[in-house]
């Protein structure tokens, strides 16, 4: 885990080392351990560092090859880099280091851009290849580390954070209007887009080629559910635990402390039973609370920490905690982001920080498994639809429940209608959007409409389901598509900030790509069975876990935004948000804002609705003003 930053001068001019030496430091959160600066004329690359394999000065970067014609900097973990190096030392290459880093190196000059198909982990790295005067640049498959860059045809500028590229006096901050539309129908930005005009993001699973002046992007895996097998329930049970147990034991490989956050809920849960089993000493966990009891798992931590008997760990988060580190969110996330478990996951990662420097975690559980709501209410939905096209019934109402969607969602049972025109899209966007672009559309100003109206939201997702490949099941694009637009972009985004801004490292097994392919290939049926959710991950897990979280109805990572504003936090929220200030920006109207308060004061709960107004307006007077 590591901060990168880089410089290379399509027209040949030398980089100069006081610009990499300022975007290191602003990065230098990510990587307290030790600082690389290097230039080759046109090129030049620079390191942050956080020791966590061979905590020697050979780990150190920029790391070069033996004749010193490669130049690399990395961030991230390949946790197979020991096989890998048994291999390349058998056919006679030399390592100087115990580091994955030099794994890289010595695979990219043996296979090329290649190597990329051998890497097993989470990584962001940029290879300065002199002889080819040629940059090559690669995210892993789930996106868990970042790469942000600006290139205006004759200057190529990179780095971890956006933050560090800002520093470079060629770089202009303008708002880029299509970021700020996407981000008020998702709550975060899409890639390419970053808030900024002009900077970018590599989306993950692409490499990127900056050779003469010539900028090329390509995608390099895709997760397929096209090939399913048939086993038998007990087959797959062990085939889901020799697979993860195998993942969790890779992820523990660590020269520095390690735990594991435990939320309470059954992918955390299982994380932890299986590290436990793998330690030889006990392992520390750590969890986060509230005082409102919907929001609140920690007895359920509580019971898998005493089953496992972990030196175990608790935070609980206040509403005057949110005002202390509001400011401190939007600075470090950078892009404008709503999701507002990033506060809880920020503490969870600052208690972590003291007692550990690695941390694994839960993530993707529910996207291998179907584990969210809306996927049950999608397949119910969709099943409803198959029957009355079959009996030509007209009126999604008939079949459906006036109650049936939950309240949190706010959307309306007509939206269903898209499914009648064999399109699952638009429903499936109401439901994993984090807007209602019905409802914000109308709230746009006249102006701000007329430079985005032409844009539609649902563009970017649709190209991400009909990516899924022929033959899959509606249900499973519904997978696919949260595998390659929230998870990378909501939760990877949240996970990495918070962990890297206490200089910490996440580790996430369920996300392994081999574990991924491997769920890829489970029936869906086995995932979501009548309604039961991730039925065959419990097969598997029953025995690790205490009984009882088998049966508790998922809660989630969100904090009680609703109550809060409708408390402690009333009178700082309306001040920002009703303030001349906001409306100044030219977004909404005013009078859109203010009947959006309203309805949150008669609690109809709009709780996530401003506080991704709150975000927006912070990050303009911090990166913007």
């Amino acid at each position: 885990m590591c901060g990168i930053c880089g410089i290379v001068h399509t027209h040949g001019e030398p980089v100069d080392a006081a610009a990499l030496e300022r975007m290191a430091k602003r990065i230098a959160h990510r990587g307290p351990d030790a600082q690389g600066i290097w230039t080759g004329g046109p090129a030049g690359l620079g390191h942050r560092r956080l020791s966590i394999i061979d905590l020697s000065a050979c780990g150190n970067q920029p790391m070069f090859n033996h004749d010193k014609s490669l130049a690399l900097v990395f961030n991230g973990e390949i946790y197979n880099f020991q096989s890998i190096r048994e291999r390349l030392q058998a056919k006679g290459r030399g390592f100087v280091s115990n580091t994955d880093s030099e794994v890289i190196l010595h695979l990219y000059e043996e296979k090329g851009i290649d190597c990329l198909e051998d890497l097993r982990g989470m990584f962001s790295f940029a290879i300065w290849d002199a002889r080819r005067r040629r940059l090559f640049a690669a995210r892993d498959r789930i996106g868990k580390k970042p790469f942000k860059y600006f290139y205006d045809g004759k200057r190529f500028i990179f780095a971890s954070e956006l933050k560090a590229i800002l520093t470079h006096p060629g770089v202009p901050r303008r708002v880029d209007d299509l970021a700020i539309h996407h981000y008020i129908n998702y709550g975060y930005c899409p890639p390419p887009y970053t808030g900024f005009d002009g900077i970018h993001k590599l989306p993950a699973a692409h490499y990127l080629l900056l050779e003469n002046g010539e900028l090329s992007i390509k995608r390099y895996w895709r997760l397929t559910y096209a090939e399913k097998e048939e086993r038998s329930e007990d087959e797959w049970r062990d085939a889901i635990l020799d697979t993860l147990r195998e993942s969790v034991r890779l992820r523990m490989i660590s020269d520095v402390p390690l735990g594991v956050f435990l939320s309470g809920g059954l992918d955390s849960s299982a994380i932890v039973a299986l590290a436990a089993q793998e330690s030889s000493t006990p392992l520390k966990t750590f969890s986060i609370g509230f005082k409102v009891d919907k929001y609140n798992e920690l007895p359920q931590a509580r019971l898998v920490s005493e089953m496992y008997q972990t030196e175990h760990h608790e935070f609980v988060v206040e509403p005057g905690n949110l005002i202390e580190i509001f400011q401190t969110l939007v600075n470090l996330y950078e892009e404008p982001y709503c999701d507002s478990s990033a506060l809880p996951t920020y503490y969870l990662a600052q208690m972590a920080r003291k007692f550990v420097t690695v941390a694994l975690n839960g993530d993707g559980g529910d996207e291998n498994f179907a584990g969210y709501e809306r996927y049950a209410i999608f397949q119910r939905l969709r099943d409803k639809t198959r029957l009355m096209r079959s009996t030509g019934l007209g009126s999604l109402s008939r079949l459906v429940p006036a109650g049936m969607l939950p309240a949190t969602f706010g959307r309306k049972i007509q939206a269903g209608q898209a499914l009648l025109q064999s399109n699952p899209l638009p429903f499936y966007f109401m439901l994993i959007g984090f807007f209602d672009y019905g409802r914000f559309a109308p709230m746009y100003s006249d102006a701000f409409r007329a430079r985005v109206g032409g844009v539609d939201p649902l563009a970017w997702l649709q190209q991400v389901f009909d990516a899924t490949g022929s033959g899959s099941d509606d249900l499973e694009r519904a997978l696919f598509a949260d595998f390659h637009s929230y998870l990378p972009e909501d939760l990877m985004a949240k996970v990495d900030i918070a962990t890297m801004a206490h200089a910490m490292e996440g580790r996430s097994p369920l996300l392994d790509h081999r574990f991924m392919e491997l769920t890829a290939r489970i029936p869906i049926d086995l995932k979501l069975r009548g309604g039961e959710k991730k039925y065959i991950f419990k097969k598997a897990i029953c025995d690790l876990i205490p009984e009882k979280l088998l049966t508790l109805p998922k809660m989630g990572f969100g904090i009680p935004i609703h109550e809060w504003f409708l408390g402690e936090l009333s009178g700082w929220a309306k001040d920002y948000l009703l303030g001349e200030r906001f409306a100044s920006r030219g977004y909404f109207r005013r009078e859109a804002i203010e009947r959006l308060w309203n309805e949150h004061e008669q609690k109809r709960d709009r709780g996530y609705y401003l506080w991704s107004l709150l975000m927006l307006e912070e990050w303009h007077r911090q990166y913007i003003d």
